[in-house]
This record gives C-alpha cells, structure tokens and sequence, in this order.
C-alpha cells in the first residue's frame, strides 16, 4: 500500500549546508536514502517513497544546488568531499547510523564517492544508470565514443550555460528529460512536467556547477580533461566494499552500457540487472520493475 510524501522538511547540517527532502514511513525504522541526479530534484523519487515508506523510512533530499536546498554560486562549493560530507550529516541529523543508498546519474556519481570513502555508513549500495568512477574517467579519457557522447559535459561546463537552458521556458531541459534525442518521454507531461518547470524556476546554477566542478570531462584541444587526472589515479583507490546492485538500462545515450565492461574488478559484491529498452530516465519509464529490483537488493 503506498504511503504519504511529506515534503516541505529541511535538515540544516553541521557545515553549513541547508538541505530540503521528503520523506515516507516512520523515523526509527530502517533508513533507506535517494539521491537524485541533474536536471532532476527529490520527485524523481516519489514512486520509491510511496512504496518504501511503508516498510522504512524512506528520504530523498534535494542535493545541494538544487530545488528548495541550499545553492552556492561559486562551483568550488560542489567538490566530492564537500558533497560527501553532506550525506553524512544528512544521515546523522535523522539519527542513523547507517542506510541503503539508492541514486542515479549525479546521485549515482555521489554514492560511488561515498560508498568508497564512507563505507561504514551504507548496508547496501543501489546504483541505476551512473558509472564508476574510474571506469567512467577512463572512458572519458581513452574512448572517442564516450567522448562523444559526453560532449554536452564540456559544454555545460562553459559561462552562461544555465541562461541557455532556462531560455524559453525551459525548452533545452525539457529536451534532456524528453529523451535526450529519442522520442518525447510519455512520463514527462502535464503535472510532472509542471513540478520539474517550479524546480527549475528556482535556478540551475546549482546543477550546472557539478559539471563545473568536477574533474571528469573529455578532454580537448586545449584541456586534457579526464586524460590528466587518469594519469594520476591508482585503480586501487576506487575499490567498493559495500555490496552493491547495479541496474542499467541499455538505451541510455549519454551512459553506454560498456561502462559496465570490468566493473567487478572495483566491487567486492556487486550483481548487475540489466534493462535493454530502458533509457538514461528508466526510473521513471517502469518504476514498479524498479521498485521490484530495488527491494530485492535490500539486506535480510
């Protein structure tokens, strides 16, 4: 039986950081966290809240620099420790130890981060459709097709990106969400297009800045990107010890499926579920089959 969302809920973390969520279920049972990725906001959730509310406490924040969270403007704020620090706080001021990760494209980047840097703090690692990090900053440095499909990184990356995106009503993010280049998403009208648009409406300097921040980007003529920090990483240190359920939907445009190619060579215990017709937005193309898939990775 699906539960009630409550939304409106803000955590103001140790560090500063003021972070909306909502949440569904009682505080007290087991701590199950979503982390939703760009241009999205807490309601890429809504359908895993109500349906893992009534057996956990359910919670998917706005991150920072998104919807009603806090948004610095300087992209510096948006570097993985500082966003790893947020999930840690966020998971003590509800007053846990642990949870279950689940998250996807940025919130998938985040729990990879931090399932290798805290990974006392998780019992289970949920990922749909967001790469390892290694994996991914290889790709990016050494194969043109990935390249290629993340040529848009590069150029959210440039000044005044958010100013193109919100021109004309939004129509380059609806865009994104309407297939990325394939047919218009079903999913993606009426009521949920509307929520998206008021999320959006409170600005996209936020999002944008991740891809600011971070240092995986293909590389170009003038700046080697991912080439420089591959160079310096050792594969060692990308090692996830918690276990872990990847799902993939193989449609994805900007995520090929070859990301997964040597995965298991970084996770302890991982099991992957692939979908072959589910695209980059497959939480929301069958979020019962996700649900499904989500509940039978929870721990005993």
């Amino acid at each position: 039986m699906a539960v009630d969302i409550t939304e409106g809920q803000y955590a103001q973390l140790p560090n500063g950081t003021r972070l909306h969520y909502a949440s569904a279920g009682e505080r007290g049972k087991p701590l199950m966290l979503f982390l939703h990725g760009f241009p999205e906001f807490w309601y890429e959730w809504h359908e895993q809240l109500a349906e893992f509310g009534a057996d956990h406490y359910a919670v998917a924040p706005d991150l920072r620099g998104f919807n009603l969270s806090d948004m610095p403007a300087d992209p510096a704020a948006y570097k993985a420790k500082l966003l790893i620090e947020d999930i840690a706080q966020l998971i003590a001021h509800l007053g846990y130890e642990r949870c279950v990760l689940i998250a996807h494209d940025w919130g998938g980047a985040l729990a990879w981060s931090f399932a290798i840097a805290r990974p006392a703090l998780l019992d289970k690692l949920v990922i749909i459709n967001a790469p390892h990090p290694y994996l991914f900053m290889r790709a990016l440095a050494e194969d043109p097709a990935q390249q290629k499909a993340s040529a848009y990184m590069n150029w959210l990356r440039s000044p005044g990106s958010e100013t193109a995106l919100a021109k004309d009503e939004f129509a380059m993010m609806d865009g994104f969400l309407s297939g990325m280049g394939q047919p218009p998403a079903p999913w993606f009208v009426g009521e949920t297009r509307a929520k998206y648009h008021a999320a959006w409406s409170h600005g996209l300097t936020g999002g944008v800045n991740y891809y600011r921040a971070s240092p995986l980007y293909p590389p170009t003529e003038a700046d080697p990107g991912a080439q420089r920090l591959l160079a310096q990483m050792q594969p060692a240190d990308f090692r996830v010890k918690v276990p872990t359920r990847v799902i993939w939907g193989e449609s994805d445009v900007a995520l090929p499926k070859s990301l997964l190619d040597g995965l298991d060579g970084f996770v302890d215990a991982l099991e992957v579920v692939r979908i072959p017709e589910g695209t980059h937005w497959v939480v929301h193309e069958q979020p019962k089959r996700i649900n499904r898939l989500i509940r039978e990775a929870l721990p005993d």
